[in-house]
């Protein structure tokens, strides 16, 4: 597949594109907003996940307890206890900020971040690590003299030693929140360091949450169930939550760099037994290390577990491309349904239209025929273009009209194959940065963010035939007939 753009020497910026001025006020400027507030919640549910791991929950009674008894009155307790809480939440805050430093040097370095196939192996490779820890096989620990250091210092007065007291926490929980915050890191950074900041806020406070209200409200420790078994087997779900995560990142790898390693029946066909496994573990049919045969089985875990086969059905059904619609709930987990055993041609996305990953024939296909291009701005490991594809196009009336009135322009900014020899490139950039242009992705990547002034997927940009910019471009919209009513203003104002 030839990928050509239309530029003066080595100049990517096109001058008719003025972002600030489209020929029509149509789009939400406030997608970017709407994101991160969505990034912040799933933060804060990653941290109230994490309040339920056996580093975490027991330490809730026994650091109140210290509060409350080292202070004089309860006045001083409930000011300690926030003091604590504050500096749990700031120690998580401060992780993202070395990534706006990145994000200052060069915008674009999150996505290729995120998107690269080492980074996401790694990531495999770490995710499966700590699902075998959490199975019980074997129990990480991080080198005894960090987490010594910070609890010596603890003992300190004042501010001080509850700084440290929260930094301990912080050290002491990592083999349980760190695959927390692994999938938090690798998810949220195609947004950007403020989306990173973001998520990081939201499972501070969470984590925060009830060290805090616990020191205000002590007699709420009464209520509070004790650690035990159940701890135990929240952390083996977790294992296999993980184990199913570590081959998302492992599909990551596998589709900007096309291996074909883990088509989506693969994918599907290899959840679907890790949510059996889940299902067998819940009712006590597959042992692993700690557990007791014949023990009894309490009516959560069989609840639990006729979930977990529930959802292994659905995966199984699934996998057959004519029943795709009924795990679309899953949109963006998986591969793309192009991505296919059953399909040769991976950039249709199932629309019935021309479906372009070159923008020079683009725009000379959009002045054959007089049609606006859409441009989509999209990525092999962007979630929510998945759910934009597999949700929001495949509306009868979305499709139909992007079918009859545009031309499709998809953009793989992560796409890792390289151009031509001869089509590589060195770019300065209007911020005056260099910028070598190796691969399809850096190309529209940089395309992207010189143009239109964003880096995050997906973004869609509506282009009259004389590549003038017809409306304000929108990212992630999964309403349907919010996104047809911009397409159809869109369409519109280019008569």
């Amino acid at each position: 597949m030839e990928h050509r753009l239309k530029r003066r020497g080595n100049q990517i910026k096109i001058a008719s594109i003025d972002v600030n001025h489209p020929l029509n006020d149509c789009g939400d400027k406030s997608t970017k907003n709407n994101s991160l507030l969505i990034t912040f919640f799933l933060g804060f549910l990653g941290g109230l996940l994490a309040l339920l791991t056996p580093c975490v929950f027991p330490m809730i009674p026994v650091t109140v307890s210290f509060f409350t008894k080292r202070s004089n009155n309860k006045k001083k307790a409930i000011k300690n206890g926030l003091l604590y809480g504050f500096f749990i939440f700031i120690i998580y805050m401060a992780a993202s900020l070395p990534f706006h430093i990145l994000g200052n040097v060069q915008p674009e370095i999150f996505n290729q971040i995120s998107t690269n196939a080492w980074v996401n192996i790694v990531f495999f490779i770490v995710f499966v690590v700590f699902a075998i820890s959490f199975f019980g096989f074997f129990e990480i620990t991080l080198p005894s003299g960090i987490a010594s250091s910070a609890d010596s210092k603890s003992g300190l007065g004042s501010i001080g030693g509850i700084f440290f007291m929260a930094l301990t926490l912080a050290i002491v929980s990592f083999s349980c929140t760190g695959p927390i915050l692994g999938t938090l890191l690798v998810g949220s950074l195609q947004g950007g360091a403020w989306a990173l900041t973001q998520g990081m806020a939201g499972f501070g406070v969470a984590l925060a949450l009830p060290f805090t209200l616990f020191a205000i409200f002590p007699q709420w420790l009464q209520s509070l169930p004790k650690s035990g078994g159940w701890l135990d087997t929240v952390k083996k779900i977790l294992a296999f939550l993980e184990l199913a995560l570590a081959f998302k990142f492992l599909s990551n790898a596998d589709l900007v760099e096309h291996w074909g390693l883990l088509k989506r029946e693969v994918f599907l066909g290899i959840w679907a037994l890790i949510s059996i496994g889940l299902a067998l573990y819940l009712l006590g049919i597959l042992l692993l290390p700690h557990d007791v045969k014949g023990a009894k089985i309490a009516v959560t875990r069989k609840v639990l577990a006729l979930g977990a086969f529930v959802f292994a059905g659905f995966l199984l059904v699934g996998i057959a491309p004519q029943n795709a619609k009924y795990i679309n709930f899953l949109s963006g987990f998986p591969p793309p349904t192009h991505y296919s055993l059953f399909k040769d041609k991976k950039d249709q996305h199932g629309l019935q239209a021309n479906v372009m990953n070159d923008y020079a024939q683009a725009v000379l296909l959009s002045k054959q025929q007089n049609k606006p291009i859409l441009i989509d701005f999209t990525g092999w490991a962007c979630v929510n273009c998945r759910k934009m594809e597999e949700n929001v196009w495949t509306d009868p009336a979305v499709m139909s009209f992007i079918q009859n009135n545009f031309i499709l322009l998809s953009l793989y900014v992560d796409d890792k194959a390289m151009l031509p020899v001869e089509k590589r490139f060195t770019y300065t950039s209007k911020s005056g940065q260099a910028k070598d242009i190796k691969s399809v992705g850096d190309l529209w990547a940089t395309f992207q963010a010189e143009n239109f002034s964003q880096v995050t997927q997906p973004l869609y940009v509506v282009m009259s035939p004389d590549e003038k910019l017809l409306s304000n471009p929108v990212g992630y919209t999964p309403n349907a007939s919010e996104y047809l009513a911009w397409l159809q203003c869109s369409a519109n104002k280019s008569k």
